[in-house]
């Protein structure tokens, strides 16, 4: 009986073509194009557009990710009031690799594994669904957004120091707002290949005071000022908040994978890279401020460390570092704006919008 079936039985069209059954759910030609598509960022392809599209490479990459999670030592200063020189300079030795670290290997997996444009988006959407992939783009857009509202009048609050009008409410201060949104944005549209090489420009320029302070220090660092103790009961909680605030979103640079040249080999690169840049970034400047100025932790609130410049090398130094803290505002302007946009593209391009 089984010989009858097996001699009788007709081949199917598929074996009449040559071609072997496929089983369920397997990668199907009609499906190439979509997924094609987004494993190549998105957009015309090279074919249609008549030219190759510039990728970013290692540094550039690495400065995005610089900008993205620090931006410089800025804004540290509520650590060393919180709880002293001594667990500052811990916390921002520790942290780094403690919180850094993991995050990065996962970032740095999942953006070779998902080498397109959306990042933990499309994460998300292959982990647990688009309505999940939906929400995660729809609240990290949303925090984006109010969060580099806030660089342009930063700046404007930097100026204001030279050029008193631009700090005071008004016409001034709103046109100056408004005028750098326009021009950060319309830097971002000329292209990411312009931007990262940007950011390399503007971490160098904004790092180079730390990097001068902190050599002039060294002869003047005590290291029993690294002892100092805050007056009353440390705050733990805003301590902790300022290291997590100066060191998170590691993921964030994933969005722009399907920019980035080889993402299996860069990625893991240049998270590797970044976490060092970081760590050394806020690590030296707090080891030289500390131990080379006798300012005890109450003194130390948001800008100090442009002071603590002036008090080792000059009043060069400490306008050169508060020029810093403009340039380190433009970077991350820069660099989470490219996130976001590279983010709501690949939604689009998954069906999450």
């Amino acid at each position: 009986m089984n010989q009858e079936i097996l001699t009788d039985r007709q081949p199917s069209q598929s074996e009449e073509q040559g071609q072997h059954p496929q089983p369920h759910g397997a990668f199907t030609q009609e499906h190439a194009p979509h997924d094609q598509l987004l494993q190549q960022g998105g957009g015309r392809t090279p074919a249609s557009s008549g030219h190759l599209r510039r990728k970013i490479t290692l540094i550039p990459l690495v400065f995005l990710i610089y900008f993205e999670v620090a931006g410089g030592p800025y804004g540290s200063e509520k650590a060393v009031r919180a709880a002293g020189p001594l667990f500052t300079l811990l916390g921002f030795l520790v942290f780094p690799f403690a919180w850094g670290v993991p995050e990065s290997l996962v970032t740095a997996e999942l953006a070779a594994a998902f080498p397109g444009n959306g990042g933990f988006v499309r994460w998300a959407d292959h982990a647990f669904g688009p309505l999940a992939g939906s929400l995660i783009g729809t609240w990290k857009y949303l925090s984006i957004v109010i969060n580099i509202a806030a660089y342009p009048a930063l700046v404007a609050d930097y100026l204001g120091g030279v050029a008193p009008a631009v700090a005071e409410p008004g016409r001034t201060r709103t046109g100056t707002v408004i005028g750098m949104t326009l021009f950060l944005s319309f830097v971002n549209y000329a292209g990411l290949s312009i931007v990262g090489w940007g950011t390399v420009a503007l971490g160098i320029v904004s790092l180079a005071p730390f990097v001068l302070m902190t050599a002039m220090a060294v002869p003047k660092v005590r290291p029993r000022r690294w002892a100092s103790q805050v007056n009353g009961r440390k705050d733990w909680r805003l301590f902790f908040n300022t290291l997590f605030w100066n060191l998170n979103y590691w993921d964030s640079a994933s969005t722009m994978a399907g920019e980035v040249e080889r993402p299996e080999r860069t990625f893991p690169r240049a998270l590797a890279v970044a976490v060092v840049l970081i760590a050394v970034s806020y690590l030296l400047p707090l080891m030289a401020a500390t131990g080379a100025t006798d300012a005890p932790p109450n003194a130390w609130v948001n800008g100090y460390l442009a002071d603590a410049a002036g008090i080792i090398g000059g009043q060069w130094l400490k306008y050169w570092t508060g020029a810093g803290a403009v340039i380190s505002s433009i970077g991350m302007f820069e660099a989470q704006m490219s996130s976001g946009s590279f983010q709501l593209l690949g939604c689009s391009l998954s069906r999450l919008g």
